[in-house]
């Protein structure tokens, strides 16, 4: 009998980049998480939806260390421990985190520093690369809203994380500016990172995410390839 060809052999899907397992994160008598169950591919890009309360925050700061779950457990990057893996984590907040006095190459600077990046040229490269001119000396503190939000996820991608957690990145901003910050984020998908995506606009990313995640009273209620009419499953 000859054996079978090589490209015949199975190969083995790659582990998930998130795996969630029967966690709950109570505050008090409330219940922000209800028992969440799940796990996510890495390399794709994941819009988490649902109304104010639904659970979507939570969630993402329990992903990111920044709240541990009341119980259950959290695995990022194949480890159990959040801090292990802290480095390859890229977050962005509601509070931009950056220095108003600052122009962004000293906001990108002063972070490049923290992280440990030596490379000068990084920060003009991350700054380009979300749509801003490195040259502009005006400081951030004048900047518009969507300008604020591109340095802010800038800021986010600064040091190459492999997960990419997002939290209302299109908030406030114009039309343009929430465009060119999806084809970034689309841009970090194709080169294999997981991006998990808040947001209250999820036309923004209709056609580009490869999941939306529906969420609903702390619970994941639905995960669908395509994105719902307005209120469904929410």
């Amino acid at each position: 009998m000859s054996a079978a060809p090589a490209d015949s052999a199975p190969t083995s899907s790659p582990a998930p980049a998130v795996v969630l397992r029967d966690v709950t994160r109570q505050f008090g008598r409330f219940a922000a998480l209800r028992g969440v169950t799940a796990e996510f591919a890495p390399g794709r890009m994941y819009a988490v939806l649902g109304d104010n309360g639904a659970g979507k925050t939570t969630l993402l700061r329990m992903l990111v260390g920044l709240s541990r779950p009341s119980s259950g457990t959290v695995q990022l990057l194949g480890a159990s421990d959040v801090r292990t893996v802290r480095e390859q984590l890229g977050y962005m907040a509601h509070p931009s985190l950056l220095y108003d006095e600052l122009s962004a190459m000293e906001n990108l600077r002063y972070f490049a520093a923290l992280y440990g990046i030596a490379d000068p040229a990084r920060c003009a490269a991350i700054v380009s690369a979300v749509g801003l001119d490195p040259g502009l000396a005006r400081p951030v503190g004048q900047y518009s809203q969507g300008m604020r939000q591109r340095l802010s996820l800038a800021r986010a991608l600064l040091h190459d994380p492999t997960l990419l957690l997002l939290d209302e990145p299109f908030s406030n901003v114009d039309v343009g500016s929430a465009r060119a910050m999806v084809r970034v984020l689309a841009g970090l998908r194709d080169r294999g990172k997981t991006v998990f995506v808040i947001t209250h606009q999820p036309a923004l990313l209709e056609g580009v995410a490869d999941e939306f995640v529906w969420m609903e009273a702390g619970s994941i209620a639905a995960r669908t390839r395509e994105l719902r009419p307005a209120g469904a499953g929410s």
